[in-house]
């Protein structure tokens, strides 16, 4: 039997996943038709390539110049493992409980990857402060000081300053229905309001939009501005901290987005630092061919140029980091994905036109009007991020000189996870008691997975739940588990946007060269990154070689010269000490990097879905792009996975969802999950039962 070539371009998260699922899947015994996918497995003797534009550190055998994982990038201090570190990239995921229920919050690919890694013992919480420091307008306060008589720096209507910032998202999810309990509450019914989603209430006649409207055909800014002003609509982008949640993109979309801090809704980090998941799957991938007989090969430096389908089989150029613009060689495959962003396919379409098409059955997939338009449907939302180590965590109110404003990081929550290390602890909390409180409790959404800001009001709400006093040990242990040093973030409308708090959070402390305290001293996305790029340069110096080709996102992050941090000085100072704070009273850092993720391969940190597209029929679609052409019978095999068209833009969980469904759909790949109460992407069919558990 002839053996097999699969070509992967592109070791994100997506290029990883594949590669994994692809040595790891079982076959489906239900996918029809099963002889066809038996063909597909891979098996001994079979070839499995993962190409990479990028040089990541895996292992010892495979070294590199940064931690892996494309948009997510881990950082240490003085790149030492053992040494504290930020996340310049992507940071968190949305934790699954393993619940099947539709209404079940959470990325459950990730969870579940995490798990099948061995990782999950090293899931941590990854906490938002429950009353975070905003500076807005050269004004200072915390979230639970906004109130009537104390009201944001804006002139809101209808007193829309008296209320958090995040008010403007609720006023435009009213438009939808009449209260959040009315908005969709599974991905199914999400999946429905893409397509269907109208204004349900009879809008005033001073609006441009009408009861009717498709949301799917409107601006998300464009609705935005309609229905809260100009200064509602400035107080919701400024003090939500993301720019990129504010444009002008497809409404029906951005409402669901921006409903994501759901009842339940845990974010999670890993603490040995994102990036290690990247490496555990690299890892495994090594074993599981090895073990299977599949010819493993990995090409790191290496970009595809150029890909067309001819003669019934993929035929595709590569080019390398010397001569990135001219193709090095031309193979063959049995399929290919090419798990990359918008910009990097857009760059490989642009030179598969100057390609000689000359011959039967030749097509250059990319390059079709229709591929082209959907292509086109994901927006670049340019993102930058720069980090900082400190000797000391100034920030903190028991620094030894406090800020004015200190970021408020200690919160208290009592999550799953909590309750199962309480549970061990047996000669404390006795089982014959109180297994029936922590069934109680976990059924109870006002005290579990619910962060407080005190540990009065935390064990206060606690004993009401269960009717009885806490010992003195019981407390002890329960606020030293459920304790989180919360990570902010503080927002400012100035150009460091957020700031993010990681502190010192080496894995073994002890063991550590240098004790640090790490901040991301700015992390923003949209027109603010061009005011920290014009920085990157000293007034004395020249720009030396042009933005296509610089690849520092690649290279890994990048050392700030002394201009960009003495301006993040400057804006720490005005948001912590006040506005007119001196620069100095925020010290000189011990290392400052930036990674600007509008830099190429990728020119944007993530994607967002435009107006007036048929979303579900995108997620189906652009992954196989000959679908989308005149030869859309044929089996073609071309695939596009990642984030970008996923459903879960801007997170891994989306990267993991459109190369999951791949391998189910066109390799009969057995569901890594349960499928039915989460679609991996938008079905074809569209069913939302509001009553179904």
């Amino acid at each position: 039997m002839k053996t097999k070539t699969y070509s992967i371009f592109g070791a994100g998260a997506a290029g990883l996943y594949t590669a994994w699922r692809l040595l790891n899947g079982e076959p489906d015994t239900k996918a029809r038709p099963q002889a066809k996918f038996k063909d597909k497995q891979l098996v001994k003797g079979d070839t499995l390539e993962l190409f990479e534009w990028g040089d990541y550190d895996y292992n010892k055998d495979f070294p590199g110049t940064r931690e892996p994982g494309a948009r997510v990038c881990t950082w240490h201090y003085k790149e030492k493992k053992e040494n504290a570190y930020l996340e310049v990239g992507g940071m968190r995921y949305s934790y699954w409980n393993g619940n099947d229920d539709p209404k079940s919050p959470g990325h459950r690919l990730v969870t579940k990857v995490i798990e099948k890694l061995g990782l999950d013992k090293y899931s941590i919480p990854f906490n938002e402060s429950t009353n975070p420091l905003f500076c807005l307008r050269a004004t200072n306060r915390y979230l639970n000081d906004i109130n009537s008589s104390n009201p944001a720096p804006y002139k809101v209507n209808n007193y829309g300053a008296d209320v958090q910032p995040d008010n403007g998202f609720g006023v435009i999810e009213n438009l939808a229905a009449l209260n959040s309990n009315d908005l969709p509450q599974t991905r199914n019914c999400w999946y429905k309001f893409y397509q269907e989603g109208k204004i349900a209430v009879d809008m005033p006649e001073s609006s441009v939009f009408k009861k009717g409207d498709h949301f799917k055909d409107i601006g998300y800014w464009n609705l935005m501005y309609d229905q809260l002003g100009s200064e509602g609509f400035n107080y919701t982008a400024d003090g939500n901290g993301y720019s990129s949640n504010v444009i002008n993109w497809n409404a029906a979309v951005a409402i669901d987005s921006n409903n994501e801090f759901t009842p339940g809704n845990e974010y999670r980090t890993l603490s040995t630092g994102y990036s290690s998941m990247f490496k555990a799957l690299f890892g495994q991938i090594l074993a599981l061919a090895k073990k299977k007989g599949v010819h493993f090969k990995y090409h790191k430096n290496t970009r595809l140029h150029s890909i067309l389908y001819m003669n019934n089989e993929v035929r595709y150029s590569v080019a390398t980091r010397k001569n990135p613009d001219k193709r090095s060689a031309t193979f063959t495959c049995d399929a290919a994905w090419l798990a990359m962003p918008r910009h990097s396919i857009e760059l490989v379409a642009r030179a598969t036109r100057y390609e000689d098409h000359k011959g039967r059955g030749v097509l250059d997939v990319l390059n079709q009007e229709r591929v082209q338009l959907y292509l086109e449907s994901a927006i670049l939302q340019p993102s930058y991020k720069v980090g900082m180590f400190f000797n000391a965590p100034w920030w903190t109110s028991n620094a030894p000189s406090p800020p004015m404003y200190p970021a408020k990081l200690t919160s208290y929550e009592l999550t799953n996870a909590v309750i199962a290390e309480l549970k061990k602890r047996k000669e404390v909390f006795p089982p014959n008691v109180w297994d029936n409180y922590w069934n109680k409790i976990q059924g109870d959404a006002a005290i579990n997975e619910q962060p407080f800001d005190n540990a009065h009001d935390f064990t206060a709400i606690l004993e009401q739940k269960i009717q009885e006093r806490l010992t003195y040990k019981q407390q002890e242990l329960l606020l030293a588990k459920a304790e989180r040093n919360t990570i902010g973030p503080s927002i400012t409308d100035m150009p460091i946007r957020q700031v993010v708090y990681f502190g010192n959070n080496a894995i073994e402390p002890a063991k550590a060269s240098d004790v640090v305290y790490g901040l991301l001293a700015s992390y923003d996305d949209e027109m603010y990154t061009s005011f920290w790029e014009e920085l990157e340069l000293g007034p004395n110096e020249k720009k030396e070689i042009p933005n296509s080709a610089d690849l520092q996102t690649l290279k890994g992050p990048k050392k700030a010269p002394a201009i960009m941090v003495k301006m993040l000085r400057q804006q720490l100072a005005a948001l912590h000490f006040g506005p007119q704070a001196d620069y100095r009273t925020v010290p000189e850092p011990v290392e400052t990097r930036y990674m600007d993720w509008s830099l190429p391969p990728f020119n944007a940190g993530y994607h967002a879905y435009a107006a007036h597209y048929d979303i579900g029929d995108v997620q189906r679609k652009i992954r196989r792009p000959s679908l989308l052409t005149k030869d859309a019978d044929k089996e073609i095999n071309i695939f596009i996975v990642g984030e970008t068209y996923s459903n879960d833009q801007a997170w891994v969980e989306g990267a993991y969802c459109t190369a999951e469904s791949v391998l189910n759909d066109f390799f009969g790949i057995t569901p890594l999950i349960n499928k039915e109460p989460y679609p991996f992407i938008c079905p074809e069919k569209l069913v939302c039962d509001k009553n179904k558990k």
